[in-house]
């Protein structure tokens, strides 16, 4: 199976995985429990994770998988990895507590470091973004129809996409920077899918991730054409310490942004 075939066979999982959270999601009550760091934890996220790993190790048994969900692994064990599975089987909880609808599974591959495939759906928008290496950044459309994605030059007006749940005092300093910006709040890394369907021009996020939140929305937006940066101008590297901490970052959909908070 080469890479674009994959990552067909992985829409699937993220698609299945998707029905599995709606099923909870439309369900007139459920249980949050809270995780050991305090967030939020939903029988949605355990169900999505179940159908994610056990399909991954299908597809692909000699390629180990990290998820959210089963993260307690130590770097010992994991700088031996050259190629994995990085899963958030369900991003943005808080949304989906919210019911807002924004919130997605996110599927990656890693190889040395760097996501090479990349899946982000989004169940009650019926939308799924998906990217290979080489092979170009696409949409499934809630009409099912694909369309290729490309970031969009920029105006004069920035459009700037800003976190729902996490939004603060850094993005309101960010937005100090810009003379003339629009701003779109949403949850979930959907706020870089955005970018790379052209309807953004940048989103930063200048607050805590995990490699599992950013990885599957990396690839896609390179593919289209955008960049996911660390604040030293460095893309994001998977995998290469203890802790799986993200460094703040920001996602720009065309290089002539790159002037803007460095």
């Amino acid at each position: 199976m080469d890479l674009e075939e994959l990552t067909l066979a992985v829409v699937d999982i993220a698609q299945a995985a998707g029905q599995a959270i709606l099923q909870v999601y439309e369900s007139a009550d459920f249980t949050i429990e809270q995780k050991d760091d305090h967030s939020p934890l939903t029988a949605a996220d355990l169900a999505s994770h179940d159908i994610i790993v056990e399909a991954l190790q299908v597809l692909t048994p000699h390629y180990p998988i990290l998820s959210e969900e089963s993260a307690a692994l130590s770097f010992a064990e994991r700088s031996q990895w050259h190629t994995y599975w990085l899963v958030d089987p369900l991003d943005g909880t808080r949304e989906f507590i919210k019911r807002n609808g924004e919130f997605s599974v996110l599927i990656a591959l890693i190889h040395q470091h760097e996501p090479v495939l990349g899946v982000v759906h989004a169940p009650v928008l019926h939308k799924t973004w998906y990217a290979s290496l080489g092979n170009g950044a696409y949409l499934i459309s809630p009409a099912k129809e694909t369309e290729d994605l490309q970031v969009r030059e920029p105006s004069e007006t920035v459009t700037v996409v800003g976190s729902r749940s996490h939004a603060g005092d850094s993005l309101a300093e960010f937005l100090k920077q810009l003379p003339h910006y629009e701003l779109i709040s949403m949850g979930s890394i959907l706020k870089a899918c955005l970018v790379a369907e052209g309807k953004a021009d940048i989103y930063p996020r200048l607050g805590a991730t995990s490699e599992w939140d950013t990885a599957a929305a990396q690839i896609i937006v390179e593919e289209a054409g955008g960049t996911l940066q660390d604040l030293q101008g460095e893309a994001l590297r998977y995998n290469t310490k203890e802790s799986l901490l993200n460094p703040h970052f920001i996602v720009r959909g065309n290089n002539n942004l790159g002037k803007i908070a460095n």
